[in-house]
This record gives structure tokens, C-alpha cells and sequence, in this order.
């Protein structure tokens, strides 16, 4: 799917090596096996997360610039 997107015009194909590593850390905590992290709690502690965020950060900045502005806050409604 990236690469139809880069295809496309919609993303540069310098945030390829991103997405595909974004990829690897979700497949990676994939399977019956690992459904613990896919729990709120895993939200917040588990490295594979972290890792996933940190990767979406650097393809947000590579896509639309340098955002000096903090994240919205978000709130939870159980």
C-alpha cells in the first residue's frame, strides 16, 4: 500500500524506510501470542509502541515539516 501512495504523489518516497519499519514493529507484536500488547495498559509502557510513535513522528515531520506545537490532549470516555 506505501508504495501506491508514494506512486501517487501522496507520500515522498523518503519516508518509505519509515513506514516499512513501522510495519516490522507491528508485525513483530502480531499473533495470538502477543495479544498482550495490544492492551491499554501496552499502549503506554510497551517498547514496540514507543518505537511505533517515534517512527510516525519521523514521517509526519519528513511529510509536513517540523511541528513545534504539542500534541492535542486527548481524553478518555469510558
Amino acid at each position: 500500500m506505501t508504495e501506491a501512495l508514494v506512486q501517487t504523489g501522496q507520500l515522498g518516497r523518503g519516508v518509505l524506510p519509515y513506514l516499512r519499519e513501522i510495519d516490522a514493529v507491528l508485525n513483530a507484536m502480531s499473533g495470538a501470542e502477543n495479544a498482550d500488547r495490544w492492551t491499554r495498559h501496552a499502549l503506554s509502557v510497551d517498547e514496540g509502541w514507543s518505537q511505533a510513535w517515534r517512527l510516525g513522528r519521523r514521517v509526519l515531520v519528513a511529510e509536513l515539516g517540523e511541528w513545534q506545537q504539542p500534541l492535542p490532549e486527548i481524553t478518555v470516555i469510558r
